[in-house]
């Protein structure tokens, strides 16, 4: 139960309330899913490496059940289904949490344990397998707007954070309650400095990233986007690609910027406490992208990414609105 209030607290505490109940649910299921697969592979393990249970579990176990738990996370980062490290945040957890749900209920079938191993596994076992995903998702959402970076090393770098807290915990250095209590006590004050410090990114972002939006979308409409470098750039491709692709190209760029200033449109309503519901109008124009990507081309595509190259960021408000 603990684990779980813990989660239910981060969804309400955040500000902008971008992460699904939807996205929660299969998070947590990931996380079930994580802790079978941990639970099938462990006996297998333990009979290759020979090891006993107890160092099994300080050396072998956290690198095995932390990459379970880092394949969810590792889809929904890229594929752009999180957008800032305050959502990574949340699902991260809920991988942690469903894992450390089902591994307690495991336990709770197995043997009749006292009070005081129920606190421990309840308020520091289950509790570490959240902070240590959140971890992971946070490290890679950052490594993953980094330009250039491979993934492979990114999850790599990721996973290196939540192994290492994993085994530490399980190392057991200081007594059971000691322990437990640092995770109820740090978990939190972690956990709070990664959401003030993305709210104030995602401000901040919203505030350019809207102006820019703005003065983009001026400039298409204005009799002088044709002076611009990005109206220049378009004409020069007029010598490799028909009228009809560069007209293509410009109602494509039109629409990429009207989608882009409603998602942060809706995420300022959002922050304020409003709530927007899904516009016909919006799929409508993602139809009208869908037909119009296949109309330019591939060619096209990678001879607009200079003008439309979008970040990680923007590719997750097209998926936030296309999910409406």
């Amino acid at each position: 139960m603990p684990v779980v209030f813990f989660l239910s607290g981060l969804v309400l505490i955040d500000s902008y309330k971008l992460v699904r109940p939807k996205a929660v649910a299969f998070s947590l299921i990931a996380g079930l899913l994580a802790a079978l697969a941990s639970y099938f592979l462990s006996g297998p393990m333990m009979d290759i490496t020979g090891l006993a249970r107890g160092d099994f579990s300080r050396y072998i176990a956290p690198l095995t059940e932390e990459s379970f738990k880092a394949i969810w996370i590792c889809y929904i980062v890229f594929s752009d289904k999180v957008g800032f490290t305050v959502d990574a945040a949340i699902l991260g957890f809920a991988v942690g949490a469903g894992f450390s749900v089902l591994e307690n209920l495991y336990f709770l079938s197995a043997q009749d344990y006292g009070t005081q191993t129920w606190i421990i596994r309840g308020f520091g076992t289950a509790i570490m397998h959240g902070v240590a995903t959140t971890v992971f998702t946070v490290v890679l959402k950052t490594l993953q707007q980094e330009e250039g970076r491979s993934r492979i090393l990114a999850i790599a770098g990721a996973l290196v954070a939540p192994i290492l807290l994993h085994s530490f915990y399980n190392h057991f250095l200081f007594p059971p309650l000691i322990m437990t209590a640092i995770l109820v006590v740090g978990s939190p004050l972690v956990i709070s400095v990664v959401f003030e410090q993305s709210e104030r990114k995602t401000r901040s972002w919203l505030g350019t990233g809207f102006d820019t939006d703005q003065e983009l979308m001026t400039l298409l409409m204005s009799g002088d986007f044709s002076n611009s470098r990005i109206g220049q750039y378009l004409e020069s491709l007029k010598e490799h690609f028909d009228g009809t692709v560069i007209a293509d190209m410009f109602c494509l760029l039109r629409i990429r910027i009207e989608l882009s200033i409603r998602a942060k449109g809706q995420m300022m309503m959002r922050e304020a406490g409003f709530d927007s519901k899904p516009d016909e109008m919006v799929k409508a124009k993602f139809k009208e992208l869908e037909y119009l990507e296949k109309a330019i081309g591939k060619t096209g595509m990678m001879a607009m990414n200079p003008v439309q190259k979008w970040s990680s960021k923007e590719l997750w408000q097209m998926n936030m609105l296309a999910e409406q």
